[in-house]
């Protein structure tokens, strides 16, 4: 939100164990009910949430003197011991964040501290570095890989370094277009403060309502707009980081041989090299005009071909994406038509926006319609963007319910997608089989590429077990199939610590000596972020 000064207000914290408002809560729909027994067999009610108030966490272990050379760089109100705070800052918002979340014992931060510019940033890793304290950067909090867990590695005491009073429209240059946004800016306040001058990022992932143009940058983050703007990594041109050891400026021009591109080492560093205080992004004029289509295909191979012929093309759709039967049919049971439930077949959502909107959705129908796809008219794609972002609140109502449901993501190129599906698909049937519990896999394709496409999965299951030691055990296997099946271990939700052992076999064992050398330049004590990104607690 902006105050009447044009200065970005604080918005309402998140609900502190689920998702984004707790005013938007909302109960399972009855079609939902139904068809969960069929799907998932009986399922074990879980034990109530704790309440906040009663949440156990160890004393902070930062003493008077700790506290003291914080406060006096960012001011006494800034940093903050309490309880409340603390938990709230315990981790991000996977499913295992959650499930931690409703214990009655959890670890958290030693203390938040909340910076209000790139000096003070500087200075607490100043002293961070001398007082051997860990530091974790946090920004929305809605990291999903274990990024934001309060992990001290070697050190005494953990802080969780917190952004978002880095936050506003610091420049506009409407002639290259191009802006400049404090880190800490939420992605609503973003497009707020630019829409107010004629302009939009045009930046929506999930995580939007809460998540921040510095955590945008440092997790490579993708939106829905990937196909019509690109990725975030895309979209930045420059970037001000703070380090232990100084300051970084990177950027200079829009195209430059000067060496690598050392804007790029940052972009997915997940805040272990240093803490990016300052984004320079391309932004472009308000669209005045957007147009919707949906379109259905007798299965997702048929619907993946006709996204790989769009892809390939190009000047597409803004917006395109193919939801897998499975997906399409509970996305069915949501709006209530459980009696289309036992029809088969895949659904595909585009939106159009900008110029020459008809030219380009003609040519994409064209393209749809020879891959075996039928317009289905605008509704069910209008209707998919208008609850686009609730998608987490149902998941809260789930584990509510005592239904685990998680998230993973990867992609691969297109003559690869389906091996790669198929692969991901048996290793969580067979994980959760394992755990002696039925599951329910969807999956769809929500960012495309000339030479391929990202897997996005979502998996329900009953399980019986404890959740978290069960989710362990069948996401290991996925990794390990994802990896064995050619696939990338994350294409837009992160490393984090959740992926870490699995980087080296990704990047290979260079490539980690690589980043391990950045971090002992940048980061010799090695208080940023301990044992994300890198597996292991040394660098």
């Amino acid at each position: 939100m902006i105050d009447e000064d044009g200065r970005v207000a604080e918005d309402a914290p998140m609900r502190w164990n689920g998702w984004g408002d707790p005013a938007k809560e909302k109960d399972l729909p009855r079609a939902v009910r139904t068809l969960l027994p069929l799907l998932l067999g009986r399922i074990r009610r879980p034990e109530p949430a704790v309440p906040l108030a009663d949440v156990a966490i160890p004393a902070s272990a930062l003493n008077e003197e700790d506290l003291a050379a914080f406060r006096a760089v960012v001011g006494a109100d800034h940093v903050d011991v309490s309880a409340e705070s603390r938990v709230r800052h315990a981790g991000g918002r996977s499913t295992p964040d959650l499930l931690r979340r409703r214990m009655p014992r959890q670890d958290a931060p030693d203390a938040i501290v909340r910076a209000g510019s790139h000096a003070e940033v500087v200075a607490c890793l100043s002293i961070a570095s001398e007082r051997d304290l860990a530091v974790i950067p946090f920004g929305g909090g809605t990291s999903v890989v274990g990024a934001l867990d309060p992990e001290r590695g070697l050190h005494r005491a953990v802080v969780s370094l917190d952004l978002r009073r880095l936050s506003g429209l610091i420049a506009l240059d409407e002639i290259s277009g191009e802006a400049a946004l404090a880190a800490g800016t939420t992605g609503p306040d973003a497009e707020a403060l630019l829409v107010a001058r004629g302009y939009e990022l045009g930046h929506y992932p999930q995580s939007f309502r809460y998540a921040t143009i510095g955590g945008f940058a440092a997790a490579r983050s993708s939106g829905q707009n990937s196909a019509g703007y690109g990725r975030f990594d895309a979209m930045v041109t420059g970037i001000r980081v703070a380090t232990p050891t100084g300051d970084l400026e990177l950027g200079r021009s829009p195209g430059s041989a000067a060496g690598p591109d050392l804007v790029r080492v940052f972009l997915g560093s997940e805040g272990i090299f240093g803490v990016i205080t300052e984004v320079r992004v391309r932004v472009h004029p308000v669209p005045r005009e957007r147009v919707f289509e949906a379109w259905t295909f007798r299965d997702f191979a048929s619907g993946v071909d006709g996204l790989r012929r769009v892809a390939q093309r190009g000047g597409g759709p803004t917006v395109i994406r193919l939801s897998d039967e499975a997906e399409t049919a509970v996305s069915l049971a949501q709006v209530g038509r459980i009696g289309k439930l036992l029809a088969k077949g895949a659904s595909v959502v585009t939106v159009y926006e900008g110029e020459d909107i008809g030219e380009r959705r003609a040519l994409t129908a064209e393209l749809l319609a020879q891959a075996g796809g039928v317009s289905s008219g605008q509704g069910a794609a209008e209707d998919w963007l208008e609850g686009r972002f609730d998608g987490p609140y149902l998941r809260d109502s789930l584990l509510d319910a005592g239904v685990f449901c998680e998230t993973l993501e990867t992609a691969t190129t297109w003559s690869n997608l389906q091996t790669l599906r198929d692969a991901v698909e048996s290793a969580l049937r067979d994980g959760f089989a394992a755990e002696g519990s039925k599951s329910y896999i969807m999956c769809h394709v929500s960012h495309v590429y000339p030479t391929g496409a990202s897997l996005y999965f979502t998996v329900l299951a009953g399980l019986r077990t404890d959740p978290l030691d069960a989710w362990q055990r069948v996401k290991s296997g996925v990794n390990d199939a994802i990896i064995s099946a050619g696939g990338t271990i994350s294409h837009h939700h992160a490393v984090g610590r959740d992926h870490a052992a699995w980087l080296e076999q990704e990047i290979g064992e260079t490539g980690v000596r690589i980043l391990r050398a950045i971090k002992r330049e940048l980061d010799p004590a090695g208080i940023l972020n301990p044992g994300a990104v890198i597996a292991g607690q040394g660098i």
